[in-house]
């Protein structure tokens, strides 16, 4: 009895794999993500995608890392031909991460605005866009004196959430090693850090998804006179 010999499968490597699911987040957003899709466009089943993951939620995990890592590249490169001025560089920490976020609006969907798929946000300061924006505020803290709000006015309802934060930023600074001046991390340094990113990431996220209440002919003009008024309010200036 004769047959027809079988042709032999694709190898998919896990480069095959992330480099489609990169065209399909940054063409059709992250619902478009499935190993069904994945394993069509690479021309072999599902099952197949298993060797390297085990559900697309780890696949999609994988992903947010992947981009986090490209923005801060991005950051990096910002920084580079700067001068060591601790203020100049979160000035352009906060304009890049802007640039980023419109420019990869699906990227930036994924890495910051999609559900955390187990990762509790706060451990991402840990990753390398968070390890950049810490860096950059401990150059500020070590080299400025920063305004910060006096702890009587800090809402007492909010007390317990701060001192958990600043008690996990703590401990990850020191196992990290990062070079941030813990002794000046006190609660009204902490209160700070959150209002500051509540601001810089509410700023993006309305322009990213259009969400402006008043359309605007220019938009950065309004997020540069937002960080303006962040350097006087805290007292540094860029």
């Amino acid at each position: 009895m004769t047959g027809k010999a079988r042709g032999r499968a694709p190898v998919v490597t896990d480069a095959d794999i992330r480099r489609v699911t990169r065209g399909l987040l940054a063409e059709e957003g992250p619902d478009s993500v499935t190993l069904r899709a994945i394993a069509r466009e690479l021309g072999v089943t599902a099952p197949a995608l298993y060797r390297h993951y085990s559900s697309r939620d780890e696949l999609i995990e994988r992903m947010r890392v992947e981009f986090c890592a490209d923005l801060a590249e991005f950051l990096s490169t910002e920084l580079e031909p700067l001068p060591d001025d601790g203020a100049v560089q979160f000035l352009a920490i906060c304009r890049g991460f802007r640039h980023w976020a419109l420019a990869n609006p699906r990227q930036f969907t994924l890495v910051f605005a999609s559900p955390a798929s187990g990762r509790p946000m706060m451990r991402r300061f840990d990753e390398p866009f968070g390890r950049i924006f810490l860096a950059a505020a401990g150059r500020l803290l070590a080299n400025f004196e920063i305004a910060t709000p006096p702890g009587e006015t800090i809402p007492a309802a909010l007390r317990e959430d701060l001192i958990g934060f600043q008690t996990e930023l703590l401990a990850m600074l020191s196992e990290s090693g990062q070079k941030f001046p813990a002794e000046k991390l006190d609660l009204g340094v902490t209160y700070l850090m959150v209002q500051t990113w509540a601001r810089l990431f509410g700023h993006v996220t309305l322009e990213v998804f259009g969400n402006y209440p008043v359309p605007m002919v220019d938009p950065e003009i309004m997020f540069d006179a937002m960080l303006a008024d962040l350097a006087r309010t805290t007292g540094f200036a860029g």
